[in-house]
């Protein structure tokens, strides 16, 4: 009687036993479901941007994968840098301005493009004469299988003085690197390396 009392609470034990390890395993499996559904739902929320509708009313806008969108975004941030930094006005606040917010685009290597265009007086003969100078980018080449990436932009100038209008070519060359995202500086992206490889005239008409 008393080794049947025995097995009866062993057997006892082994099922409270039995329905532990099941609530044990249960739980876990729970809390791994529920971290990763955490996780998936925090993913996809970092895919969503919310805007301000004229400062009124939050709307949700749906983003791309940064990824897909970088290369965009780059030929965005070369191009913007070209046309503040080569389209100038007969102004030298407007032209400070410009550069200004160039510069910050870019390492120093542009601004020692800079420096020595106005040490030959380049910007004051702009102010000087008069003259206006526009940029027109007519394609960007970017290298996206290695990094830093390489970068060729094609772009014509459009100088406009009070006698007459030039044409000339631009090509420049220069190297991106990934930096912090800024107000001045959107895009994320750091020209450096930048040199300007040709720069010649290709029609001069006499108004």
């Amino acid at each position: 009687m008393e080794f049947k009392t025995l097995t009866n609470i062993q057997s006892a034990f082994d099922r409270i036993r039995l329905v532990v390890v099941l609530v044990l395993a249960g739980n876990t499996l729970l809390t791994a479901v529920a971290l990763w559904r955490s996780y998936d739902f925090a993913e996809r929320q970092r895919q969503k941007i919310y805007v301000l509708d004229q400062g009124k009313s939050l709307m949700l806008a749906l983003a791309q994968d940064a990824a897909q969108n970088r290369p965009v975004e780059a030929r965005e941030h070369v191009r913007r840098f070209h046309e503040l930094f080569f389209s100038l006005a007969p102004d030298k606040e407007a032209i400070e301005s410009n550069v200004a917010r160039a510069l910050a685009l870019a390492d120093g290597s542009a601004y020692a493009y800079y420096r020595n265009l106005a040490e030959r007086g380049y910007y004051n003969r702009i102010i000087g004469g008069d003259i206006i100078q526009r940029i027109e980018v007519d394609s960007i080449a970017c290298d996206f299988d290695s990094y830093p990436y390489r970068v060729v932009t094609y772009a014509r100038q459009h100088i406009v003085r009070a006698s007459n209008r030039t044409l000339r070519s631009l090509v420049t060359h220069c190297t991106l690197r990934n930096t912090q995202r800024s107000d001045s500086n959107p895009q994320g992206f750091l020209i450096e390396n930048f040199i300007v490889t040709e720069n010649k005239d290709l029609t001069n008409h006499e108004k």
